[in-house]
């Protein structure tokens, strides 16, 4: 199998591919050892003939002509399972795949489960057996086997028939904008771009005060962009947990940094200590107006348990009756707030998640409808006004 490894074949390849319909991608790539993932492998396969495997890491290869194909309006994007591809293209070349059809989307808006893994999709479609024993493999080693390449090309040989059959029940269904708001989310360059500043929101608060909030925020926005500009993972420069000590304790010399026990040692004498030192002072003299204390965590006013638990059972019904993933949706703590609030801002109460699901729950709620088991199966009854009453 050719492995296109110069600009001038890729170029060319590209220019073959843009009067194409379609174009199926994948790519594989490393993030063991770096904050920022590493392109090793990208293959594209068209609707007939064999996938092309390009090489990100052959020596002088430009792949502008690549990234221009993603953004080739006339051509659609298949992707499975597409966010961690395009967060690559997002990154390598501020460039996001346009138009775009994931399909791991569309099989959840089919009725194949939630988040349905490529193997299983491919097997339920077209009968045949993906070999995945090459996915844990170091792409970025060179030569490549023979068995990478086969492995590497099934990922979008498949992937043709896969759109397709998807393609054909979701046009029958009528469900395309379902597909396309989800595509709209994948295509936002807002969901790839990770702010320093951000960064204290993906940890788990231990210490709700203010100033200990002050300090998580500047510690965790120190660490992400130490992680950014160093390209490590972020717990290669500090753990989770000595960050958490670090906004509890508020350390503000090499000495009190050196006790806290989450700290590695040696950390406190390392170049890296004042910067983080200047992080947790910052944190100490932020104005109590720019700390974003984040709310508490909600608690279900008292005996909306038992209706939660019915929005549960209605939820699995219609997405047993409309075929599509729960997942799609909504979670539980969804279910949580609509129990709460009519007005609640999920999703579920909005579009085509509340045409099929968000309406009914409220009548449900509100006693408009209820659930009945007809032939052991649950059954949902609308009722009377005077019923309801």
């Amino acid at each position: 199998m050719d492995i296109i490894t110069t600009t001038k074949a890729l170029e060319a390849a590209c220019a073959t591919l843009s009067k194409e319909t379609y174009v199926t991608v994948d790519t594989e790539f490393l993030r063991d050892s770096t904050y920022w993932p590493v392109l090793c492998l990208i293959q594209v396969a068209a609707p007939k003939g064999d996938a092309l495997i390009i090489d990100p890491l052959a020596d002088g290869i430009d792949l502008a002509a690549f990234y221009d194909l993603m953004a080739n309006t006339s051509v659609i994007k298949v992707f499975h399972a597409a966010r961690q591809d395009i967060e690559i293209f997002w990154h390598e070349a501020k460039t996001l795949p346009d138009p775009l059809f994931d399909t791991q989307v569309a099989a959840m808006v089919c009725g194949f489960g939630d988040s349905v893994g490529y193997e299983n999709i491919v097997k339920r479609v077209t009968g045949e057996q993906v070999d995945k024993s090459s996915r844990f493999t170091d792409w970025s080693r060179r030569p490549l086997t023979d068995k990478q390449l086969r492995y590497a090309a099934a990922d979008v040989t498949h992937l043709r028939q896969v759109y397709e059959h998807l393609g054909r029940k979701i046009t029958k269904s009528g469900r395309a904008e379902w597909v396309a708001e989800e595509m709209a989310i994948l295509q936002d360059p807002g969901t790839y771009e990770v702010k320093p500043e951000n960064a204290w929101k993906r940890l788990k608060l231990r210490n709700r005060s203010r100033k200990a909030v002050a300090v998580l925020m500047e510690a965790a926005a120190w660490r992400e962009s130490e992680a950014q500009i160093r390209n490590v993972p972020r717990g290669r420069i500090l753990k989770d947990d000595a960050i958490q000590e670090v906004a509890t304790q508020a350390p503000t010399s090499t000495d009190a940094l050196g006790n806290l026990r989450a700290v590695p040692k040696g950390f406190a004498q390392s170049r890296h200590a004042k910067s983080l030192l200047d992080a947790v002072q910052s944190g100490l003299n932020k104005p109590s107006s720019e700390v974003m204390m984040p709310a508490a965590p909600e608690q279900l006013p008292q005996g909306l348990g038992p209706t939660v638990e019915l929005l549960k059972v209605l939820l699995k019904y219609k997405c047993e009756a409309h075929d599509v993933a729960q997942k799609l949706i909504c979670n539980v703590s969804d279910l949580e707030r609509i129990a709460a609030d009519d007005k609640a801002d999920v999703s579920a109460l909005r579009g085509w998640r509340r045409e099929i699901f968000g309406s009914d729950a409220l009548d449900l709620k509100h006693g408009r409808l209820c659930l009945a088991i007809e032939d052991q199966m649950i059954k949902p009854v609308r009722l009377t006004q005077d019923a309801a009453e």
